[in-house]
């Protein structure tokens, strides 16, 4: 069976979105459609519905971080000694050599990128192209609109 990679941080962020959403979430929209149970009429209860739908949502993702973590293959980045390479979990500053701006991303597993919070995911083409380069290097990206490069400034692991 093939586990996906998880950063240890991303683990503790995730537990803990579970726990939150088992012991506060979960029991408000309980206690929500029980309110809304009691207006009367539920066809026409717009309460009611949108509570029902939010328990869906919620149970839903229950469910996925659930699976998630049960299956998820833990890898403390800070314990990794590869250098300047890039690999899974690696907090790289990248140059745009079209544009000269600067990003940061940090390199993690499916279930915890975000892209608002500058991680990506590991299956990402930017990503894939950095993996196994040093810093130094330059990274070709096959994007939709055409490739782009970008130089390695940095690799850090924190």
């Amino acid at each position: 069976m093939n586990r996906p990679p998880i950063t240890a941080k991303g683990s503790e962020r995730l537990k803990a979105e579970l726990i939150r959403l088992k012991s506060v979430d979960r029991p408000k929209i309980v206690q929500d459609i029980a309110t809304a149970r009691e207006h009367g009429d539920l066809k026409e209860n717009a309460e009611y519905h949108a509570a029902r739908e939010q328990q869906g949502f919620c149970e839903g993702r229950i469910q996925e971080l659930e699976m998630a973590l049960s299956m998820a293959q833990v890898i403390d980045i800070e314990t990794l000694d590869v250098g300047e390479r890039v690999v899974f979990g690696a907090t790289v500053t990248l140059e745009d050599l079209d544009t000269e701006e600067e990003v940061i991303y940090q390199i993690v597993g499916d279930i915890e990128a975000d892209i608002k919070k500058k991680r990506i995911a590991v299956s990402s083409p930017i990503a894939r192209a950095l993996i196994g380069k040093e810093t130094g290097d330059i990274a070709t990206v096959i994007a939709p609109g055409g490739n782009r490069e970008y130089e390695i400034i940095n690799v850090e692991y924190k």
